[in-house]
C-alpha cells in the first residue's frame, strides 16, 4: 500500500530508462520491484492524496504491467466520473500528462452527445470550453467523422464538434523540479481544474 504521496523519486526515471526500447523479459523482471516502488506506487499515493482533497476523485485505478512493453515504460491511472468520462494521468520520462476524455462510447452516449452540441445554450458552452482549454494549451481531439451526421445539417455552425464520437484534451505538465515534490499534487488539481467545466458538461449531457 502506498504511503502519502511526497514525489516521484529522481531513481524512477532511472528505471525508466532501463525499460526504453524492446526490454527483454529478464530486464523487466529485474526493473519489476523497483518500477513498483519508485513509479507506480508514487501514483496512487498521489490519487489518495487528490481523493483526500475532492471525494469526487476516489473512483480511480491505476495500471498494472501487460506484456506489451509500452506498459512498463507509462505509467497509468484513470480517474472514473461516469461511465466513459474520466480524467487521466500518464507518468514516463517524459513527465506528468493529464487529459479529460469521453472515450469508447455506448451508442446512447453519442446521441445525447450529439443532442446537446446542436443546441444552442449547451451547444454554445460546449464551444466556448473548447475555445477556453486550446488557449490554455490543451489538444482537444477526439474520434471524429469523416461528415457531419445525417440528422444535421451540413453547414451547422457546430458542425465540428458534432462530427466527435469522442472528446478529449491532453496537455503535458511538464518534468520540472515539482515533480519530486509535494507540490505534484497542488499542480494536477490545478490542471483538474481546468478540465472541469468540461468534464462537468460531459457527466450532465452524456453521462447514461
Amino acid at each position: 500500500m502506498a504511503g502519502r504521496f511526497t514525489g516521484w523519486p529522481e531513481g524512477a526515471f532511472d528505471v525508466l530508462l532501463q525499460l526504453e526500447g524492446e526490454p527483454s523479459q529478464s530486464v523487466r523482471e529485474k526493473c519489476r520491484k523497483e518500477r513498483e516502488q519508485l513509479v507506480r506506487q508514487p501514483m496512487i499515493a498521489l490519487l489518495n492524496d487528490l481523493a483526500d482533497r475532492d471525494a469526487a476523485y476516489d473512483d480511480f485505478s491505476v495500471w498494472h504491467y501487460r506484456t506489451n512493453s509500452w506498459w512498463w515504460q507509462h505509467q497509468g491511472a484513470v480517474i472514473r466520473l461516469a461511465r466513459n468520462i474520466e480524467i487521466g494521468l500518464r507518468f514516463d520520462l517524459d513527465g506528468l500528462r493529464i487529459q479529460g476524455a469521453w472515450w469508447y462510447p455506448v451508442p446512447e452516449q453519442i446521441r445525447k452527445f450529439r443532442q446537446a452540441v446542436a443546441v444552442d445554450g449547451s451547444g454554445r458552452e460546449l464551444t466556448a470550453i473548447v475555445e477556453e482549454l486550446r488557449n490554455r494549451e490543451y489538444e482537444v481531439t477526439g474520434d471524429l467523422m469523416k461528415r457531419v451526421p445525417r440528422d444535421y445539417p451540413a453547414d451547422h455552425q457546430r458542425a465540428e464538434l458534432l462530427r466527435h464520437r469522442s472528446l478529449i484534451a491532453v496537455r503535458p505538465l511538464g518534468c520540472d523540479g515539482w515533480l519530486h515534490t509535494l507540490e505534484a499534487v497542488d499542480v494536477v488539481l490545478d490542471a483538474v481544474g481546468d478540465l472541469s467545466e468540461m468534464m462537468s458538461w460531459l457527466v450532465r449531457h452524456v453521462k447514461v
